[in-house]
């Protein structure tokens, strides 16, 4: 019987494709619960709902139904009642509810009015916790009152710096807080309270007694972002209690089972940004300091993974039942996996090490079986399960099964090649479905943004679907990113632009110089510090027939004072704001190189990027103007700097067709 006919993956599979989020084990280790997306192609709408699945085997079933969006589910501690997040009352207000996993139907618990963050069971079921962001009173106001509201807001008063997120807006004067749930009646209590500072990722001490959290509370949080302590404060509320006094940034919190450690993810001092992520442990009676477990192993303790379908989140470190063993993710060569160290030292032991990307985890109460996401380059994503102990794992889920069967992807090649400075370096190439060796193909190079962060084996559709108009798509990661050691990526610390540069031009000679490459049709793309590399390149070399630059900076100077976040990004340009040194910022910038562009570069920016704002896109369209290049500006209204990744999908498809038609009208 003939094999069906594979088609080539689409712009449009971006409304077919449904994405896995937040699996959760039982705390018998039973069943799985996670939240699965999808998008209403007439509305334009996203929604979720929660689904359940055995780990012993079985089909997924769907737990929640409804076009609400359903998400962040977890277990009471008996595992008779699963919490989670939905607007399903209000869809511009969600709240926690609760729903009985044996049946019935969803109740809300709470009624509040603002933004929920981590949510978690006491350890006695009695009570939940969240970190949660209440609105504005005058926020509030324009909701209740429809004149008020017509009219909207009249002016933003601004004192702090820290006052906009990309993705989020502008913020509201109101910190973020700890408060407590009763899990019966939904009586709902604030632990902490302060008009300057935040308290964030709160945990439950096992005995309930306490809540652990971190927080900046130095005299100004906003240009001391490394200032985060971790505290205690009891649960009834009270004084709070310092449990850490070093400089360093801090997260991914956790309480160790038999109440002696906290554990988090962080850095050993003051926080340089080329610096790993590591794993630490300090005593929660804060008599102590905090030890660093992992720094011996030059290996990075999150997930740095990228992909424009999800997948790449961060889970704070578990402790095994016996509080001997710390499991977590680590980011190297592509990969991200999961690992245990003994709280007493050891070796690194890999639990998790097959290729692709281990998201979202969890263990059992008992720590014997672990469920996780895990996507690769052919799988978006599927929630897997494994005991700790055998170390078989089950996939278990079967999203984007029968849509995948239907398309022919092309194939990858993974290569590792000498950098500018006889570095070694990782890249793969993908080449078109119906690659032919004796043909001659069109190539993308694509840059991945951060600079931290690591391309690798995660499923990303815009690079399937540009090899699916035969391109060849080859994609690195030069130095500047995660996943390669510390000295990887302190090469380009404040210095932005050289090897960084030079091995994006090593990888580019490369492949060029691969048989089946047209050294005359060569492109190159890439977002944000990917974007800034494009920028570059314009600037110092016309190898390219065409460039696309996404979400970019040209102006380091300017970008100091426009973006959400590089004010306090001061340490990669020696430690100094622009007005300082000004020259060292624009020797970094693309913009001290324009006047050399020849390369034909569309420029694709969203007006809501708060990250790379949209005046950084402009100076690059109207210096290319002057200097008669041909260049075309598209920009996308209400996006924000992740419009690739969750942005509108009407928009994301236009995305995909600006950049695939500048490519082919050049290459």
């Amino acid at each position: 019987m003939p094999s069906q006919t594979k088609r080539h993956i689409t712009a449009e599979d971006l409304y077919r494709i449904q994405q896995i989020s937040g699996p959760e084990i039982s705390p018998d280790g039973k069943h799985v619960v996670y939240s699965l997306s999808r998008v209403d192609s007439k509305t334009e709408k996203k929604y979720a709902n929660l689904w359940i699945v055995p780990t012993d085997g079985g089909r997924e079933r769907q737990f929640t139904y409804g076009d609400q969006t359903d998400t962040q589910p977890h277990w009471s501690p008996d595992g008779q009642e699963i919490s989670f997040l939905s607007n399903r009352g209000d869809s511009s207000q969600p709240q926690i509810h609760l729903i009985p996993f044996l049946g019935g139907e969803a109740r809300p618990l709470t009624s509040l009015k603002g933004k929920f963050g981590t949510v978690e069971w006491s350890p006695d079921g009695r009570n939940l916790l969240c970190e949660f962001q209440k609105k504005d009173a005058d926020a509030i106001e324009r909701d209740e009152d429809e004149d008020k509201g017509r009219l909207g807001i009249v002016y933003r008063h601004i004192t702090r710096v820290n006052y906009k997120t990309d993705g989020v807006g502008f913020l509201p004067d109101e910190r973020w807080h700890i408060w407590t749930v009763n899990a019966r009646n939904g009586r709902a209590t604030q632990t902490t309270d302060s008009e300057v500072f935040d308290e964030r990722e709160p945990r439950w001490s096992p005995d309930g007694e306490s809540i652990v959290f971190k927080s900046n509370r130095s005299d100004d949080p906003d240009f001391n972002p490394d200032t985060i302590d971790l505290w205690a404060v009891p649960a009834e509320g009270g004084d709070l209690r310092r449990i850490t006094s070093n400089i360093s940034r801090k997260s991914s919190v956790s309480v160790s089972p038999d109440g002696k450690w906290v554990s988090y993810v962080g850095k050993d001092k003051r926080s340089d940004w080329w610096q790993n992520e590591n794993l630490f442990v300090a005593p929660f009676g804060g008599d102590g300091e905090p030890r660093n477990l992992t720094g011996e192993f030059d290996v990075e303790v999150s997930n740095a993974g990228m992909s424009d379908l999800g997948g790449a989140d961060t889970v704070p470190p578990r402790w095994s039942a016996d509080s001997q063993t710390l499991y977590f993710q680590v980011s190297r060569h592509g990969d991200v996996t999961l690992n245990s160290l003994r709280l007493n030292g050891g070796k690194l032991e890999a639990i998790i090490d097959e290729p692709g990307v281990v998201g979202t985890w969890s263990l059992d109460s008992a720590g014997e079986r672990v469920a996780y996401f895990h996507g690769d380059f052919t799988d978006i994503g599927q929630v897997w399960a494994q005991d700790i102990d055998n170390g078989r794992p089950r996939k278990l889920t079967r999203a984007n099964q029968d849509l995948l069967k239907s398309i022919e992807l092309g194939e990858i090649e993974e290569v590792w090649f000498e950098g500018a400075a006889g570095n070694d370096l990782q890249g793969w190439i993908l080449k078109p479905p119906d690659f032919d060796p004796s043909k001659k193909y069109p190539s993308i190079l694509e840059i991945h943004g951060g600079p931290r962060g690591q391309y690798g084996n995660m499923f990303m559709h815009e690079f399937y679907y540009l090899a699916a108009h035969d391109y060849v798509v080859y994609f690195s990661n030069p130095r500047g990113g995660s996943g390669y050691g510390e000295e990887h990526a302190k090469a380009i610390w404040n210095a932005a632009g050289t090897a960084d540069y030079a091995d994006v031009m090593a990888w580019a000679d490369f492949v060029e110089n691969q048989p089946y490459i047209d050294a005359d049709r060569m492109g190159v793309t890439g977002g944000s510090y990917g974007g800034f590399l494009v920028n570059w390149i314009i600037g110092h070399t016309d190898r390219f027939k065409a460039t696309v630059s996404l979400r970019s900076i040209i102006n380091r100077f300017s970008n100091y004072g426009t973006s959400d976040m590089n004010w306090i990004r001061e340490e990669p340009f020696g430690d100094e704001p622009p007005w300082i040194n000004p020259d060292n910022y624009l020797s970094q910038s693309p913009l001290k190189a324009i006047g050399n562009a020849k390369t034909p570069t569309l420029v694709i920016h969203s007006e809501n990027d708060m990250r790379c704002p949209i005046e950084q896109g402009e100076q690059v369209f109207v210096a290319l103007k002057r200097l008669g290049v041909d260049t075309e500006f598209i920009r996308f209204p209400e996006e924000s700097h992740g419009l690739s990744r969750g942005g509108r999908t009407d928009r994301r498809v236009a995305r995909l067709g600006h950049i695939l038609r500048w490519f082919d009208r050049y290459l």
